[in-house]
């Protein structure tokens, strides 16, 4: 990408044929996973991280990589298990008897993309100095403040299946996730497709770079630029707003949602459907594009009640009815 791409129409032009040039480059080794290929685009350029969850076996790990080597960014995976500790994520400072003095030795999350994998393994004070990192994007190491590198992506890993050994995320601390994403599995011709090029000894992995870091803090800029109209604004608003007050919204959801979308939620949902509409080759935000992002954004902020399991409500379940129901501006 060329740091002059002339008018704004143009550069969506350009964006929009780089990202079918990246889907292509990754569908090499990747089979299928558009969206969740977007998605992590969409953290990249929103500064938002990603929460994932699926079964083991999917492809996570190697896609992930995968975004990595056609971005040309610094990938490291952190295999989270009950006895790793704060330094094996961050680092720590090494006495050097030589000179008497203290040196700093970073950790894995000095990388541009991190796989904070099975992050639920991992008890509460690893969970919290990878998410305070997250949410300042910088490490203290003694008296030592250091940066982590821009852009800056956290996929983090749930298994949905095995919950013995786990320390399950505390809501607030979900709550920092721009998104939270299911993954599920192939269809049948997918994982056809899948046993094609994969069952064989050494698998070709090699991609062509497509982008670089320095091209996406440019996409960052014209981001930022997506107009928003005041209406847009206000629906989404009205979206974040229905799940703490249903009544208030005319919406019959009395007694299922404990606690609703937060301000943070507001504020990723308007991020996300700037980049779903850049995504989409326009410069300006619709209601479909808000309806696109919405599950991903809202699904792990919403607090079910007791009484809405019972009655076999789910989170996305609860984002569906108010979308149908919010009148569209």
């Amino acid at each position: 990408m060329h740091e002059k791409l002339g008018t704004a129409e143009q550069q969506v032009q350009v964006i929009s044929e780089q990202l079918a040039a990246l889907y292509a480059e990754i569908e090499k080794v990747i089979v299928g996973q558009k969206r969740l290929v977007q998605r992590m685009l969409m953290g990249l350029l929103s500064g938002g991280h990603l929460l994932l969850e699926g079964v083991p076996g999917l492809a996570k790990t190697l896609l992930a990589k995968c975004v990595a080597g056609v971005l040309q960014l610094k990938f490291a995976r952190i295999q989270f298990t009950p006895d790793l500790l704060p330094a094996d994520v961050l680092g720590t400072q090494v006495f050097q008897p030589q000179t008497g003095s203290f040196s700093v030795r970073r950790g894995p999350i000095f990388a541009h993309l991190v796989l904070a994998d099975e992050i639920n393994r991992a008890p509460a004070k690893v969970q919290s100095a990878l998410l305070e990192a997250m949410q300042e994007h910088q490490v203290t190491l003694g008296d030592e403040t250091l940066h982590l590198p821009d852009p800056f992506l956290v996929i983090a890993t749930q298994n949905p299946i095995e919950q013995e050994g786990t320390y399950p995320l505390p809501e607030a601390q979900v709550d920092r996730f721009f998104m939270k994403l299911l993954v599920d599995y192939p269809s049948e011709e997918e994982e056809i497709r899948i046993v094609e090029r994969m069952a064989v000894t050494a698998p070709e992995l090699t991609l062509n770079p497509i982008w670089s870091a320095a091209d996406i803090l440019q996409v960052r800029k014209l981001v930022d630029g997506v107009y928003v109209d005041a209406r847009i604004r206000k629906y989404i608003v009205d979206i974040a707003r229905a799940t703490r007050q249903p009544e208030a919204y005319g919406l019959k959801l009395h007694g299922l949602v404990q606690y609703g979308v937060s301000p943070r939620g507001t504020i990723a949902l308007a991020l996300a459907s700037r980049v779903q509409a850049l995504f989409s080759g326009r410069l300006y935000v619709t209601p479909q594009d808000i309806k696109e992002v919405a599950a991903d954004v809202m699904r792990h902020r919403l607090i079910l009640t007791y009484e809405a399991e019972a009655q076999e409500w789910t989170p996305d379940r609860i984002v569906s009815e108010v979308l149908d129901r919010l009148s569209v501006p």
